[in-house]
């Protein structure tokens, strides 16, 4: 009887390490998503709206319209690549979550957060340092706050399940 206990146990554990490896997975892949999803928003701002990114309306007063064409021509230009690698990051983030991840592939789930790691850690710190405009940190960057928050409650949840593979 012990026997049979014991083996319950483990199918148990089994389940549920399996169940936390596809639920964090499912995170992971959503926030890769919103990531798509902000990037998506960034670039039709660029062409149908203020010209500027979500959470700032002008620069010193000036909207992209009083700029210097050439100046609102290379912001958009900026914008637009900006744009494409956010959006390129959230498919990666999501593929390899959905994908790899719940495959229990290790290296699909470092790579995951390797590229949202760079991402963040070289774009974030750059909006508080200094004043030269100004943006509404709630609608500017309060979605990527909040797709990073998913990401790293999937990390974490799926690491617990894949750390007993």
């Amino acid at each position: 009887m012990a026997t049979n206990q014991s083996v319950a146990d483990e199918q148990g554990e089994q389940v549920q390490y399996e169940s936390q490896v596809r639920n964090g997975a499912a995170l992971m892949a959503l926030a890769g998503i919103a990531f798509v999803g902000y990037g998506v928003v960034f670039l039709v701002l660029n062409f149908v709206g203020s010209g500027f990114e979500l959470g700032v309306s002008t620069l010193a007063g000036m909207t992209s319209a009083d700029l210097d064409p050439a100046v609102a021509y290379y912001i958009s230009h900026l914008h637009v690549a900006t744009a494409a690698f956010i959006i390129s990051t959230g498919i990666a983030i999501a593929g390899l979550s959905w994908y790899g991840v719940r495959q229990r592939l290790t290296w699909a789930w470092a790579t995951a957060i390797v590229a949202a790691v760079v991402g963040l850690v070289l774009a974030l710190p750059m909006h508080w340092t200094g004043d030269a405009f100004a943006h509404d940190w709630v609608t500017h960057l309060g979605p990527i706050y909040l797709a990073t928050i998913v990401f790293v409650v999937g990390v974490v949840l799926s690491y617990r399940g894949l750390r007993t593979a």
